[in-house]
């Protein structure tokens, strides 16, 4: 099983899907979720989202016969996810803690992290942006988050993590390169996806889906 070679995403249907607490930095899309879900997996399947926000992956995954489990650290969030997929199950909790959380295998892990620019503040992402950090601390926690998904993965299942470089008009961060960089060590980088937007989106360079699967898991087509 491959993802197909790009998808498009419209502004406007993101921004009506947006649910009304969200911030406009919110840009994942429901069409982006089915399309990965129609690539990847079956019905019954088993999917996580270590970073379930406002629950785009669950609500997707629940109306196409997944069964879907989200991890989200805010509980205004944790409600909102909960109400727009009542048949999946939420956790609330820190996703630097995943697999104390949830219990494995999944069949696929889908999920955009929190991002964070190398001239962001302080301010922490990963910790709905109440505590300090960097962009270095930022990208290690993360590291770790990625090698937990990877483990809760069954043999042939996939990590997908939807992420975008960055560029304020000051400083270029290579954001989405620099997590590719990371999936490399921590598994097996096997695809690069074009996320591509009919208008540009705020600061984003570049948008991408990126996937990987475990070390250990088998070379080749994947088929079930």
């Amino acid at each position: 099983m491959r993802l197909r070679p790009y998808l498009f995403v419209e502004h406007d249907t993101v921004v009506a899907e947006r649910h009304p607490s969200a911030d406009e930095d919110v840009h994942f899309s429901r069409a982006l979720v089915a399309a990965v879900l129609e690539d990847l997996t079956q019905p019954d399947d088993r999917v996580l989202d270590p970073f379930a926000g406002f629950g785009t992956t669950l609500r997707v995954a629940e109306a196409m016969g997944r069964r879907a489990v989200g991890v989200e650290l805010l509980p205004e969030r944790c409600a909102a996810a909960a109400a727009a997929a009542p048949s999946s199950l939420v956790v609330q909790g820190d996703a630097r803690r995943l697999t104390r959380l949830v219990e494995g295998p999944f069949d696929l892990v889908l999920t955009s992290p929190p991002y964070m620019a190398s001239d962001d503040g302080s301010e922490d992402p990963l910790s709905g942006y109440r505590g300090a950090s960097s962009y270095a601390d930022y990208l290690r926690d993360l590291r770790s988050i990625l090698a937990q998904c990877l483990g809760l993965l069954s043999p042939e299942g996939h990590l997908v993590v939807n992420v975008a470089n960055i560029d304020s008009g000051v400083r270029y961060t290579p954001l989405a390169w620099d997590v590719g960089r990371l999936l490399g060590e921590v598994g097996r980088l096997t695809q690069d996806v074009f996320v591509c937007w009919d208008r540009p989106w705020h600061d984003l360079a570049g948008d991408y889906l990126l996937v990987a699967r475990r070390a250990d898991a088998p070379i080749g087509p994947v088929g079930r």
